[in-house]
């Protein structure tokens, strides 16, 4: 046993004492390393981190399935069909992201709510920190004012004081009882929310509008979430077959699924696609790691040789290899944890706050420990296939076949193998790069009909109390809307109920719009005020634009988006009437006054929709309550330098306009289009970044064994050069080898990118609204790209085997 630790520490010293090798190899290994254990980070933070709940596995979303075949939103109407289903013990109702005003804490503040009947709590098997839940009083229309603090508002409002129970917080301008404060991981669940408020939902209601809410069960032990899945399509479903919906109206179907899956079913292919990036990532280091221990193995031929012929046993042989494939190992793994921490540490500034369940990003202890099994296990492995290829070295066959180099042609068969390999694996990284690059570029190159420049936004929800009706609102934004106007260096402000381009209101009031004769469409429904197409930009293609004479006792008016306009009014939209439907059998005919340019609503990766503009005065009283509950007002100002300057004039007009109403988001119109695309541009840098590692890996392994294959024929390219051969042949010959090794990497790796390619339509239309993943010209950029990388590493050995001398490479020297 002393012998062999004798061997192993004699063969560290041997690395110690000339690093190159040790450097170059545990760098490759770390590299691997530490993309894979960042990612898988970064998914243990995610997608496997448990709820902080009681069982979080037996937690459910229930609901009408979207597109996507997930469980989305459900309707106040068909919730009270999910009473007493068999296998779950209780089920509630939530309705995350939406803000109310509050004060009496302080300044005033808009803030997020959640409104949540009074069996959540029940459901989540969570208990308030203080207080109590709310009770069936209060969870009534009309009932008792209540209202529950979350965790962080409460340290915030209140530094954590245990007294507060009992005392008063003015919401919407109605007072109302603190008689809870929830734990720190309610939000955690639920999302962001700083209050809580009771759905004081009635006992027969007849809203049939989702409008975000969502319904949690939790199962009983033992209970398939496929049973419960059944129980509720099939309730639902006889619900409205019982309606006797007519028409050709289509029935929605209804379903369960695991809470965490769903939450998470946006962030889920992206970071998959991740972490199958890292892996490859890592398993090309793995493979060059292989070809390295491999030519160090052949390098040692010579001197195997020598020890055989004295006696040495086969583990004598074998210790100096497997010794120093401990130490790459080590050494490997340590980088490679130091590169992920480092990696964290930056991306955690980046990384989206939907995409984890809050705190930090943290490396765990069983992340050190499998990363430093990967590296070792991986170092020897390779260590030992380097020697298991190179068991021949002690035969004089191979002796006499490798000549003093100790390097024979058979035994770089596969080292050029495994290059092939890395150019396959890297090429298919290069792909997907690419197409994410190209339709990024696409998206950077569509103009998105409106301006972004000198425009600074923020967001108003007028106080219900104060401003209770569509007269109140429309009242305070003009007299908001003239005191802005007076702000040094502001020419233009407008208000709307949506902004043009990302708005989280792009998805509501699409159904029930009409043409006269019938004809049904969807399209977005935006309240403006006159000038919002002046300040924004958007070209009025014919008829006029709103002015202070549309108000809400002159006739109705509407404008159309022209693709809105080209579509159901074949481009004479001019005059016609328009119906849109409200709540219950409410129908307000609006006559068609302008056509306006199009806007990429939805941002740049998205397609434009069609879209129509009303008054903001005229916007109906049901309308406007469903906007004002969901969602607050957006102002718009527009003038001269830069927008981010005009912000304490904002406050100071809201001062004086609205002294208790408070305003949030004051940024830029250019912030928020950019942060459109910000997803999108983060999982590009990622996989660029994957992809340039294994673009370096493939390089450095080819350049490897490139450069040991000139090694090994610097004889016969002497033999060569003393017949006749011009350097210009021998550098063509090497290049070609390597050029050869390219191409069939290449070719196998669009293959499979090709087969892949389904998978990545699926991310596309995820992350940039394109289907289609088959992109010539990005793979025709990464064979250009794999191709030069490929021969700028083979160049600087194909020049050395240029100029060889002949006689001293006849000599042996």
């Amino acid at each position: 046993m002393n012998v062999w630790f004798a061997e192993i520490w004699l063969a560290w010293r041997a690395s110690l004492r000339r690093p190159g090798f040790l450097l170059l190899a545990s760098g490759v290994l770390a590299l691997g390393i530490g993309a894979s254990v960042a990612v898988a980070t970064l998914i243990q933070n995610t997608l496997w981190r448990p709820l902080p709940v009681p069982h979080p596995e037996r937690l459910a979303i229930l609901g009408a399935l979207q597109d996507s075949g997930h469980p989305g939103g459900i309707s106040p109407h068909e919730y009270q069909y999910l009473d007493k289903l068999d296998g779950v013990t209780s089920v509630a109702l939530f309705r995350p992201r939406s803000t109310v005003n509050v004060a009496g804490a302080g300044v005033p503040e808009q803030v997020p709510v959640i409104y949540m009947d009074r069996d959540m709590l029940h459901t989540l098997a969570l208990q308030p920190v203080l207080g109590r839940n709310f009770d069936a009083q209060e969870d009534r229309p009309n009932g008792a004012p209540a209202v529950i603090l979350g965790h962080g508002f409460w340290q915030r409002k209140y530094a954590g004081d245990t007294h507060v129970i009992g005392r008063s917080l003015r919401v919407e301008g109605v007072p109302r009882i603190i008689v809870g404060v929830l734990p720190a991981g309610f939000n955690t669940v639920l999302g962001s929310g700083d209050v809580m408020l009771p759905m004081a939902l009635p006992q027969a209601s007849r809203d049939y509008s989702h409008n975000g809410t969502v319904a949690v069960a939790r199962l009983a032990p033992g209970t398939e979430m496929a049973a419960v899945s059944a129980q509720v399509d099939a309730r639902e479903r006889a619900m409205y077959r019982d309606m006797a919906m007519g028409g050709n109206w289509k029935k929605p179907r209804f379903g369960a699924e695991g809470f965490a899956s769903a939450v998470q079913q946006d962030a889920r292919p992206m970071l998959l696609l991740f972490l199958a990036s890292a892996l490859l990532v890592l398993l090309i280091a793995l493979v060059n790691l292989t070809n390295l221990m491999l030519l160090r193995a052949l390098s040692r031929n010579h001197d195997a040789a020598v020890r055989s012929a004295l006696g040495a046993s086969l583990p004598r042989l074998m210790l100096p290899a497997l010794g120093e494939g401990l130490l790459v190992g080590s050494v490997g793994a340590l980088l490679g944890m130091m590169l992920a921490t480092a990696g964290l540490l930056l991306l955690q500034r980046f990384i989206p706050a939907e995409w984890l369940w809050g705190g930090q990003l943290r490396i765990s202890v069983a992340a050190w420990a499998l990363a430093l099994a990967v590296g070792l296990l991986g170092a020897v492995l390779a260590a030992g296939l380097a020697l298991w290829r190179s068991r021949s070295a002690a035969t004089v066959e191979e002796l006499r076949e490798g000549g003093r180099s100790g390097i024979g042609v058979r035994s770089g068969r596969l080292g050029r193998v495994l290059v092939v390999a890395q150019v396959a694996l890297a090429a298919i990284l290069l792909s997907g790069a690419g197409v994410f690059m190209h339709a990024l570029y696409d998206a950077s190159q569509l103009r998105l009909g409106f301006a972004d420049d000198n425009v600074l936004t923020f967001e108003l929800k007028p106080v219900q109390a104060n401003y209770p009706d569509v007269a109140a609102i429309g009242n305070l934004s003009q007299r908001l809307v003239q005191r802005l106007q007076v702000i040094p260096g502001v020419t233009d402000v407008a208000v709307t109920t949506n902004l043009p381009e990302s708005d989280d209101m792009y998805g509501q009031f699409q159904d029930g719009m009409r043409t006269v004769d019938g004809k049904e469409f969807v399209a977005q429904y935006h309240g403006i005020s006159p000038g919002f197409f002046a300040l924004f930009d958007i070209r009025l293609r014919e008829g006029r634009d709103f002015t202070h004479d549309d108000t809400a006792g002159s006739e109705r008016v509407a404008i159309v988006s022209q693709d809105l306009a080209d579509a159901y009014y074949r481009g004479h939209a001019i005059g016609t009437i328009i119906n849109v439907e409200g709540n219950g059998d409410a129908v307000w005919p609006a006559r068609i006054v302008g056509v306006v340019g199009n806007t990429m609503q939805r941002g740049a990766l998205q397609p434009a929709q069609p879209v129509v503009y009303v008054p903001l005065i005229q916007v109906s009283a049901q309308n406007m309550a469903i906007f004002r509950s969901l969602e607050p007002l957006r102002f718009a100002l527009r003038g001269h330098g830069n927008p981010m300057d005009w912000q304490a004039g904002v406050r100071e007009a809201l001062a004086e306009v609205a002294p208790e109403q408070p305003i949030a988001h004051l940024r830029s119109m250019h912030s928020i289009v950019h942060a459109t695309t910000q997803n999108a541009r983060l999982s590009l840098w990622l996989i660029g970044l994957f992809a340039a590692l294994a673009l370096l890996l493939a390089a450095t392994g080819l350049y490897a064994v490139v450069a040991v294959a000139v090694t090994a024929r610097e004889r016969e390219f002497g033999v060569r050069m003393a017949l006749g051969a011009a350097p210009q042949r021998l550098l063509s010959l090497v290049l070609r080898g390597g050029l050869m090794q390219i191409l069939m990497g290449l070719a196998i790796g669009a293959v499979v990118a090709l087969a892949a390619s389904h998978a990545m339509a699926v991310l596309l239309m995820t992350l940039l609204g394109r289907s289609n993943a088959f992109d010539p010209v990005a793979m025709l950029g990464v064979c250009v790209v794999l191709a030069l990388a490929g021969l700028l590493a083979c160049l600087l050995p194909a020049l050395r085997a240029a100029r060889v001398a002949p006689m001293r490479a006849l000599r042996g020297e």
